[in-house]
């Protein structure tokens, strides 16, 4: 087997059990609100985070331009 073919059957079998995982977790419940809970908790920190830092590199770079 070549290591081309050996990427391909990694990608494969990863991408195989992210979808099985995806059902599992949309068709359970409590594994639903878990996750759904988690991903409100991530935009709620990473969205803000990331905007306050652009806003402060843009707010940088116009003050070296003035």
């Amino acid at each position: 087997m070549t290591r081309e073919n050996a990427r391909l059957v990694a990608d494969v079998v990863l991408a195989s059990a992210g979808v099985a995982a995806a059902y599992v977790v949309l068709t359970t419940p409590p594994l639903r609100r878990l996750a759904f809970a988690g991903l409100r908790f991530w935009l709620g920190a990473t969205v803000p985070v990331y905007l306050l830092r652009e806003v402060r590199h843009a707010w940088m770079e116009s003050a070296q331009r003035a």
